[in-house]
């Protein structure tokens, strides 16, 4: 079972890496602002909804296992995530009603939530 942490945590890292670092910026330069914005607004929610579910089952493993310090983390992961998926309709909304510096908020909030969970999964790779 103790396997299951640096796996989960290593899977989350790596789909958020992949996504911000080459996925995200492949998209903006092969394609229009017209053309990319459908589909981030469809690989975005999927990311976070995927590492939310991970968080929730490293979450119930960590419970299981007794390991506080990993609950709390994983959890944390977990209600970041949450909270990044349910601001991806307001997000969205700005953008549609051009309401740049709502948008742009909104955005910024939804990056660093990602951030503090791909450190969080960092910090479970180093504690396990």
């Amino acid at each position: 079972m103790n396997n299951l942490y640096p796996f989960l945590s290593g899977l989350m890292a790596g789909m958020i890496l992949f996504q911000a670092a080459l996925n995200a910026p492949t998209i903006f330069k092969v394609f229009s602002e017209e053309q990319a914005g459908p589909f981030l607004r469809v690989i975005f929610p999927k990311l976070f909804l995927n590492v939310a579910i991970l968080s929730l089952i490293g979450l119930v493993i960590a419970i299981i296992g007794n390991r506080l310090s990993l609950q709390l983390l994983f959890f944390s992961a977990l209600l970041l995530m949450s909270i990044a998926y349910l601001l991806v309709p307001a997000t969205n909304k700005a953008r549609d009603e051009n309401r740049d510096k709502s948008f742009k908020y909104l955005h910024l909030t939804s990056v660093i939530l990602t951030l503090f969970t791909l450190i969080v999964c960092l910090v479970i790779l180093v504690i396990n």
